[in-house]
């Protein structure tokens, strides 16, 4: 079996889908790994570390996907009306796998089924205990946390830390993180070796001792209603509109003795909660910053701009598109390791290759489209 891993096309997407180390183990399972010439360059694998792993290198996009049987992807491939068509390249039957957005892009994945695609959306991947070393979420949201930090010291015009001088102290910086999932968890470790005093809010009561565990102090708005906030796969709840405008004023009050806030709070499928209002930035301190992380899904304050960073009311909002890539080289070494961790679930020994259990949970939550059909239970049947 041939497993393709072409070069990203998506604007600002430095990631590859494969590590020297992943092709290595490929070959040693039997399959034949082509990667397209220039794949792992933003994330700083040369194509001679590939070769020496096992792979041949093809020159384009079409040489690496011509009979892949399995192809590799970090981003959704590319459609006709995006350019570059590169669903059209992939062979009726081939597997796709990566994180195809799919919640967001429904059109394509009944795209997937007309061109005769199996499609595998890696971000659909059940929060199970068995499906954590596959979890893409969790490895790239840990190095955005991470990140989100160093950005917003970057763009604070202060120390983090308290310095004492003999011209004087220097106060440490106060940072509040909006959401305690991987991304926000790891925020908070990050702001506290970097010296600040760090709180954090979350809806979901469970998390209250990992943050404190850190040595943030959580916000909690209502006890009592958030006792049913959490769903089954670990993610955060809509809440009702008196939670929210409790949850608002609380934030509002926080955020004025705050420096830099992190915000990282999504919800599946769904634009992101807003959080941090036009009203509570005109209330921060002149020079405080804002790391918008979910500025993707239309972001957690309506001011942060996509891409961008701005300057609005003497706040700095950082809205940085696809923070995981700016850490491209690691968060690729993480991805690849999920994806091989995926596909070995479904390795057959014997074979050398791929026999799928259809039935096995991982499968069931992940798969997309086969034999022409959308099968997913969250899209419909056909």
């Amino acid at each position: 079996m041939k497993i393709a891993v072409p070069k990203e096309r998506r604007a600002g997407e430095a990631r590859v889908a494969a590590s020297p180390d992943t092709v290595k183990k490929y070959v040693g399972m039997g399959f034949d790994v082509v990667v397209e010439s220039g794949a792992g360059d933003g994330a700083a694998v040369p194509d001679a570390a590939f070769v020496a792993a096992g792979a041949q290198i093809a020159p384009d996009a079409r040489s690496a996907l011509a009979d892949a049987d399995i192809v590799l992807k970090v981003a959704r491939p590319l459609s006709g009306s995006e350019g570059n068509d590169e669903l059209a390249m992939l062979k009726p039957g081939a597997i796709l796998i990566g994180y195809l957005a799919a919640l967001q892009n429904r059109d394509q994945v009944a795209a997937y089924a007309k061109a005769g695609i199996v499609a595998f959306a890696m971000e659909l991947l059940p929060r199970i205990s068995r499906a954590q070393n596959m979890d893409i979420l969790s490895s790239q949201s840990n190095l955005a946390g991470y990140k989100a930090v160093l950005d917003a010291a970057a763009h604070y015009g202060r120390a983090m830390p308290m310095m004492m001088t003999a011209a004087g102290t220097v106060a440490p910086a106060k940072v509040l993180v909006l959401g305690a999932g991987v991304a926000g968890l790891q925020a908070i470790a990050t702001a506290k070796r970097l010296g600040a005093i760090v709180s954090a809010f979350d809806v979901r009561p469970a998390v209250k001792e990992q943050v404190e565990s850190l040595g943030a102090k959580f916000v909690e708005v209502d006890p009592e209603a958030t006792k049913s906030a959490e769903t089954a796969g670990g993610y955060a709840k809509e809440m009702s509109a008196d939670y929210q405008k409790k949850q608002a004023d609380k934030i509002h009050e926080t955020l004025k003795k705050t420096d830099i806030a992190i915000s990282t709070a999504l919800i599946p499928g769904k634009p992101a909660p807003v959080l941090i209002t036009e009203e509570m930035v005109k209330d921060m301190r002149p020079g405080s910053v804002i790391v918008d992380l979910a500025v993707e899904a239309g972001g957690n304050c309506p001011l942060s701009e996509r891409g961008k960073v701005v300057t609005k009311y003497g706040v700095t909002l950082v809205g940085y598109d696809n923070m995981p890539s700016r850490l491209a080289a690691d968060t690729s070494a993480l991805y690849a390791k999920n994806l091989l961790n995926f596909l070995t679930l479904s390795y057959d020994k014997d074979a050398k290759g791929l026999k799928i259990n259809w039935d096995d949970e991982i499968i069931k939550g992940t798969a997309l489209t086969r034999d022409g059909q959308v099968i997913h239970p969250g899209f419909g049947i056909g």
